[in-house]
């Protein structure tokens, strides 16, 4: 993913770049987080974090002879082709601030010390733009994988939580600019209803009119 790897260094000012991280919550439901998608894939960090390496704990990263630290690209558009890739497709794409020690590369950094600066994007597998994040199935000890889902593909997912909402369980505050058209609201919407809120509803609904219909059926 990143080439042209140049000497160690330590930056005069933090740097702002984009990356891709799985959204985890807490076994409890009460607080959420970001995992890698390779290396570290099984450390979480919160909206502020310093890199550990997975391997070692005798050198502080990034080292240059080993893959420890966090990643960054500094272009918006390599991230997003980064989440193409199959094993991507549920990530959110984040916009980070690196700081502390750093490697600097062709196109991006590996860097000691990141604070999450907003949650960007977010695209449910089908494509369409993620309305919320629901339980995907997988998960590592202590923390469920959470995966984005749109309206049309909410039905029957457990743990819906809006971006926000997940946001919030963030051990600090991290903005979410998702633009307005990647949460469309369903058709009916009360203005301030939580579209997450409305959706559910919508579904119990469906859920009850098709009991009604097999009902019928049975009689």
């Amino acid at each position: 993913m990143l080439r042209r790897k140049r000497r160690d260094e330590r930056p005069e000012h933090p740097f702002t770049g984009y990356k891709l991280a799985r959204a985890v919550l807490s076994a409890d439901g009460g607080r959420a987080g970001f995992a890698g998608l390779t290396l570290g894939a099984d450390q979480v960090y919160g909206a502020v974090g310093e890199a550990a390496c997975v391997w070692s704990p005798r050198h502080a990263p990034p080292r240059k002879w080993c893959g420890c630290g966090f990643y960054c690209l500094h272009d918006v558009n390599d991230a997003r082709d980064l989440g193409c890739a199959t094993e991507n497709r549920s990530a959110l794409l984040i916009e980070v601030v690196a700081a502390g020690r750093y490697i600097r590369y062709e196109r991006g950094l590996r860097f000691s010390n990141q604070r999450i600066r907003a949650i960007r994007e977010s695209q449910c597998e089908c494509g369409r733009p993620g309305a919320g994040l629901a339980d995907a199935g997988t998960g590592i000890v202590g923390w469920r994988h959470l995966t984005p889902v749109c309206g049309m593909c909410a039905g029957g997912r457990p743990a819906i939580l809006s971006l926000k909402d997940f946001a919030a369980l963030l051990d600090a505050p991290v903005p979410v600019r998702v633009p307005p058209a990647a949460v469309p609201a369903p058709a009916g919407a009360a203005a301030g209803e939580s579209p997450v809120a409305v959706l559910s509803a919508e579904i119990a609904l469906l859920h009850a009119r098709l009991d009604e219909i097999q009902s019928r059926l049975d009689g």
